[in-house]
């Protein structure tokens, strides 16, 4: 299964974890980094070469930080550009049909923030619930999500640790 990874994050090297996670990605074979801040750092974004980059791929996976409940904003950039109607949606818009998706995400809070009742009020899977229906009208079957959280807190061992444990994650058979 070829797997390509979305990676937007705006300061990948000041990251801990989304760069150990991307540098690890990077030893995969069967699996496709591809930065978008460094590709696209004036946020023109080549909507054909994106496409074709899709559709090489089984799986698609979104790798980011968690920035006010949701992506940074190239990655909403990119969805707004590349999942044109008539090409990822609608009655012709079937090239994405049958493609796995999935989310890999760090965050700087505690897992015990993102819950009902906790800091945040929302469980991780509600605030991912807009990542889902974009799965859902695009044909993509939404896979579970890899998420890291409290990254600040994280020794180096821990987010080597990390590293592996999203490599397990995105290779599964789901």
């Amino acid at each position: 299964m070829k797997t390509l990874v979305i990676l937007a994050h705006p300061h990948l090297s000041d990251s801990t974890v989304n760069k150990a996670w991307s540098l690890r990605l990077h030893e995969e074979q069967d699996v496709t980094v591809h930065d978008l801040y460094s590709e696209y750092p004036d946020f023109k974004i080549d909507m054909e070469r994106e496409q074709k980059l899709l559709l090489e791929h089984d799986r698609i996976v979104f790798q980011f930080p968690f920035y006010w409940y949701s992506s940074p904003s190239l990655l909403k950039e990119w969805q707004d550009e590349v999942l044109a109607y008539g090409w990822a949606y609608g009655s012709q818009g079937t090239k994405l049909h049958g493609k796995e998706f999935m989310l890999a995400v760090s965050t700087g809070g505690p897992e015990a923030a993102y819950q009902s009742g906790g800091y945040n009020h929302y469980s991780m899977s509600e605030l991912f619930k807009p990542f889902q229906a974009m799965a859902n009208l695009t044909g993509m079957r939404f896979l579970p999500a890899f998420v890291e959280h409290g990254v600040r807190m994280l020794d180096q061992e821990q987010v080597n640790e990390s590293a592996e444990a999203l490599i397990g994650h995105i290779k599964k058979d789901y």
